[in-house]
């Protein structure tokens, strides 16, 4: 009978091992209550905000944009300039046809040289009507002495009434010659008067200069140039042959100077916002750029009270939105990128700087 495996008992000094509890579990429930509570928290500074400073990313860059239209019709016969060409204030944009300005000069300088020829026969009239005015005169003073003989003969009965009348007929044709030629005269000198708008000047020939000016400012008005500094854009609606309009925007100029943020705050933002505060612009173009700013004013109506068709809320079935105010953040560093108008922005104000 084969002898049965000896079955060996576990000494008493001998220690068993058994399963250490999971270290894991302070790490499970953290997880578990710890980032809810992170979220909760965050969600919380998110909904209220962190106190002293209010921010919104409804927020855009501006610029100054100006537009530039000819002040005169015609047709446009040279383009100086390029999209996005930076440009001085005074350089040459395009160029009209200055032709017919021209062709205008030439009749205005006509209507002078007509005014002024007549203003001398007007003159020369006045001269002569003087000379025949003094022999009106003197055949006026020879009709009345005649007039007189004539009617010292009819007293003493020597005289017939035929030669009376005769003689009272001369002098009346006398003056009424001397009184014709006086009022030629008048009329004449009227005619050479000036007004008191104009004094000294004759109001023909005032008008012919004042219509050479005007063609002589309206041909310089051909010649379209930069009334800012900046950027030209929208070129494209410059082209060589193309009729332009008075007063049509043909090309805008976007200024360099004068940038600034328009950010649209809620209304319930606006409790601690005053001028003045300081501001952090963050521009989405350039993540990493961070400039300062500060609160220039804050505007006087909501972005609805401003738009087309404005908001009716007298109605059953009303629901208070909350408005956003525009507000105006002026930017006070310098950029080392360019600042393109309507770039959106993150604006944070802070609300307790003084």
């Amino acid at each position: 009978m084969a002898e049965a495996d000896p079955v060996t008992m576990p000494r008493a000094d001998t220690q068993i091992d058994t399963p250490a509890p999971a270290r894991s579990g302070w790490k499970r429930g953290l997880l578990m209550f710890g980032v809810p509570l992170l979220l909760l928290l965050g969600g919380l500074w998110y909904w209220f905000g962190s106190p002293g400073q209010v921010a919104t990313d409804n927020a855009y860059l501006k610029l100054d944009i100006v537009s530039v239209a000819s002040e005169v019709p015609g047709k446009i016969v040279k383009v100086n300039v390029r999209e996005n060409q930076v440009v001085k204030k005074g350089d040459i944009l395009f160029e009209i046809d200055p032709t017919s300005y021209g062709v205008a000069i030439a009749q205005a300088d006509a209507q002078i040289a007509s005014a002024q020829a007549r203003i001398t026969s007007l003159n020369a009239e006045v001269a002569a009507t003087a000379a025949d005015l003094a022999g009106a005169r003197d055949d006026l003073a020879l009709a009345q002495a005649n007039y007189r003989r004539e009617k010292e003969l009819m007293d003493r009965g020597f005289n017939t009434r035929a030669r009376m009348d005769a003689a009272t007929h001369a002098v009346a044709s006398a003056r009424d010659q001397l009184a014709s030629l006086q009022a030629e005269v008048e009329k004449a000198k009227a005619q050479l008067a000036t007004g008191a708008q104009v004094p000294g000047v004759n109001p023909e020939v005032a008008a012919g200069r004042a219509a050479r000016e005007k063609a002589q400012l309206d041909l310089e008005r051909t010649v379209v140039r930069a009334p800012v500094a900046g950027r030209v854009t929208q070129v494209s609606r410059l082209q060589v042959g193309q009729s332009a309009m008075a007063a049509l925007p043909m090309v805008s100029i976007v200024q360099d100077r004068g940038a600034r943020v328009e950010a649209n705050f809620k209304e319930t933002d606006l409790a601690q916002m005053r001028p003045g505060q300081a501001a952090e612009i963050r521009i989405d173009a350039y993540p990493d750029l961070r400039l300062k700013g500060h609160v220039d004013s804050i505007g006087s109506g909501t972005g609805s009270e401003f738009s087309v068709l404005p908001a009716q809320n007298a109605t059953g079935n009303w629901v208070k939105i909350t408005q956003r105010v525009p507000v105006r953040i002026s930017i006070d560093s310098q950029s080392d990128r360019p600042l393109i108008s309507g770039l959106s922005a993150d604006v944070t104000v802070f609300t307790d700087d003084e």
